[in-house]
């Protein structure tokens, strides 16, 4: 009798046991679904914020090199750099570029996230070759390995005091009728009363934009101040491909 008592009691732990494994098992099931959930949730983040490029065409010609013009330039590169890094949306994601010509033409600072841009102070000398950095910013803007196809419209900046030393019209034709260049959104910046302004509304490349003017070397920076809030503005809208109303502080053109 004993033993008959015995049994049940035997057959009783096992379903326990099988419950108990059972439960370890759905818990498992649910933290590995959850882990593939969070684990599709930020694959989804990283590809859905799309490259928004800034490209600046930047002077470093032997002039820039007088009452702190190349200073200022440095500073505000800089600066414009690490508020960049400050904007984090999961619409866009901004890349900075940096084009310069004094010389000669060279991509100085190659595209990549504003976060992971690193700025090291640029020299000036030499003469004003802005057809090259014409020819260069086409170049980079239509490489879809660089700027791929889902990428917002470009930013083009571009920044000088004084006049082209090589040819210029026909890099600045190309670059206005490519596919990018031409949707693309452009500031342009005379620095000093030497500045082309006829160059660098052409740039612009419609007769409305106005160019900006910057008189000290000073004001240099609250260019690229403005170009560092119209670049935030759009990262921040619901469509990054609409370009907001910039204009200097005093509603003018000059800063």
């Amino acid at each position: 009798m004993q033993n008959t008592n015995a049994n049940p009691e035997k057959r009783l732990s096992i379903p326990n046991t099988k419950v108990a494994n059972d439960a370890n098992v759905t818990t498992g099931n649910a933290s590995a679904k959850r882990g593939q959930e969070m684990s599709k949730l930020k694959e989804f983040t990283v590809q859905s914020a799309r490259p928004l490029p800034v490209v600046v065409l930047a002077d470093v010609s032997g002039s820039m090199s007088t009452d702190g013009k190349i200073q200022a330039l440095n500073l505000a590169v800089r600066e414009m750099i690490e508020s960049f890094k400050d904007e984090s949306d999961l619409r866009a994601e901004i890349q900075v570029c940096a084009i310069t010509f004094g010389g000669q033409s060279s991509i100085r600072l190659p595209l990549c996230r504003a976060q992971d841009a690193s700025w090291t102070d640029l020299g000036a000398n030499g003469g004003t070759p802005m057809g090259q950095a014409f020819g260069l910013a086409r170049d980079l803007i239509e490489d879809r390995k660089a700027v791929p196809s889902r990428a917002y419209r470009p930013t083009l900046v571009l920044v000088s005091d004084g006049q082209p030393t090589d040819e210029w019209k026909a890099p600045l034709e190309a670059l206005l009728k490519s596919e990018r260049g031409g949707k693309a959104f452009r500031m342009a910046l005379a620095i000093g009363a030497d500045a082309d302004h006829g160059v660098l509304q052409a740039f612009l490349g419609k007769p409305e934009a106005h160019v900006f003017r910057a008189d000290e070397a000073s004001q240099i920076r609250k260019f690229f101040q403005l170009v560092t809030m119209s670049v935030s503005m759009r990262s921040r809208s619901t469509n990054p491909n609409v370009a907001p109303s910039v204009t200097a502080p005093n509603n003018g053109w000059d800063l």
